[in-house]
């Protein structure tokens, strides 16, 4: 009896851990079936964007989770953090989960990762480009990248305090219209350091901050400028370049350094959210920073009218021709070749998605504060003050300054080597010799170890 006994609570353990089996699978079926309900069917394929720019993030999440919510199709969206898209980029593309959509920073960047990069030519943002030669092409005339957004930056400034300025009867320059050029611009930010506390600020302009967040505008936008002005003409990456315009970018960054909220020794440290804050506040009158700062700005309760854009005055020549700086930059689209064929058509359809339907135009323009290039928003009209301004810029006739000179920059390592060399400066560590030799120097080592 015990025999059977206890072969029969054997069998009884035996009939549970069957049972629990049983239900476990049946949890984790459920489970699968719920994902698959709610995070996309992997017949139709799966979109995993790694957007480059932080400062949209949460409107690139928010419309990946709308476009998901009406179509079940699983979409993702990750943004890399300021500064290490590069790295990111290869980092994940190495996955078994790759994304299945990235950007390209023009043609320098598409040959880095030309092999990744499908054919697009029947996608809908290539058929909706009101001039299709702005594409990215392959050695065989395939359509690899398609810009998507059109941007400028330039020096936002604040009205009011522009305004108190021109009023004063310290001042030399009186209205918005005879601030053009480097000699105006080094004149009226040399009086409102002067009487700062005059008009109530903290310095001219707000602090040229070098911590990764904030660094950017300099080695590489501020950089830009002098660089398109030498490049003007150039079709293709050259393999070195002169500096022949670094004089005035020195005199530039040397006046933000000199009329600024802050001193040089605290620029280390100092964010890009110090800057914003500080230009929401009134503590600085200008701020360099592009048409994807208005989001930012907004949040800190700027409003539209409260601000104005001209262009970055260095001393160039011609610049008092010249508008705010315009282009594509790293806004170009590209799809991973290496997915399943079901990823890139539930890629190429929620990129349809996004430039056709009013929920996508409109987290475009109003969200995110984007231009596009695309004849599907015709009917689109930005809120973004620094778009308006540079149209205004645009219809008075003055000419762009072309985004050519990041377009052609070699590599993320010579930003981050002319960075290094300017924060030296910044501190009296280094001299401006060694911002030189990274600019020049450093631009035909990174060429030839990028070739």
């Amino acid at each position: 009896m015990k025999r059977k006994t206890k072969g029969g609570s054997m069998m009884n353990k035996t009939i549970k851990i069957i049972a629990t089996a049983t239900a476990a699978l049946m949890m984790i079926a459920g489970v699968s079936a719920c994902g698959s309900d709610t995070g996309g069917d992997s017949d139709k394929g799966r979109v995993y964007y790694l957007n480059l720019k932080p400062e949209a993030s949460d409107q690139w999440k928010a419309l990946a989770e709308e476009y998901e919510k009406e179509t079940g199709i699983e979409t993702t969206v990750q943004t890399a953090a300021s500064g290490t898209y590069e790295q990111t980029l290869k980092s994940e593309i190495a996955k078994d989960n790759a994304p299945t959509l990235f950007q390209v920073s023009g043609n320098v960047g598409l040959a880095r990762w030309k092999k990744y990069a499908a054919d697009m030519s029947d996608s809908e943002p290539y058929k909706q480009l009101r001039d299709q030669s702005t594409a990215l092409k392959g050695d065989n005339g395939e359509i690899l990248g398609v810009p998507f957004v059109i941007e400028s930056y330039g020096l936002i400034y604040n009205k009011d305090l522009l305004n108190k300025y021109f009023q004063a009867d310290w001042s030399t320059i009186k209205s918005i219209d005879d601030l053009v050029g480097f000699k105006a611009l080094k004149t009226v930010a040399d009086e409102i350091q002067e009487h700062k506390d005059d008009l109530g600020v903290k310095g001219a302009f707000t602090s040229a901050g070098f911590d990764s967040s904030s660094d950017w505008r300099f080695k590489e936008q501020l950089a830009a400028i002098p660089l398109s002005y030498e490049l003007d003409g150039v079709t293709e990456q050259p393999a070195t370049i002169k500096g022949t315009y670094l004089p005035e970018l020195k005199q530039t960054f040397d006046l933000y350094l000199k009329d600024s909220t802050v001193s040089p020794t605290e620029l280390s440290a100092k964010t890009g959210n110090d800057a914003t804050s500080e230009f929401a506040l009134g503590e600085g009158v200008f701020y360099q920073n592009g048409t994807w700062a208005w989001n930012d700005l907004q949040k800190e309760g700027v409003k539209a009218d409260m601000v104005g854009t001209i262009p970055i005055y260095m001393g160039l020549p011609g610049e008092e021709e010249k508008g705010l700086a315009t282009g594509s930059g790293d806004n170009y689209w590209a799809i991973n070749n290496k997915v399943s064929e079901a990823d890139q058509q539930a890629t190429k359809d929620f990129l349809k998605w996004v430039i056709t339907s009013d929920k996508g135009k409109k987290a475009m323009t109003d969200d995110m504060g984007f231009v596009t290039p695309f004849k599907s928003f015709s009917d689109m009209k930005s809120s973004n003050p620094i778009v308006q301004a540079d149209q205004e810029m645009a219809d008075a006739g003055k000419q762009d300054v072309s985004w050519d000179g990041i377009m052609f920059m070699p590599s993320q390592q010579w930003k981050d080597g002319v960075g290094s060399a300017m924060l030296e400066y910044v501190q009296g560590t280094g001299k401006w010799d060694a911002v030189k030799t990274a600019y020049v120097d450093g631009w035909a080592s990174e060429y030839e170890s990028t070739h």
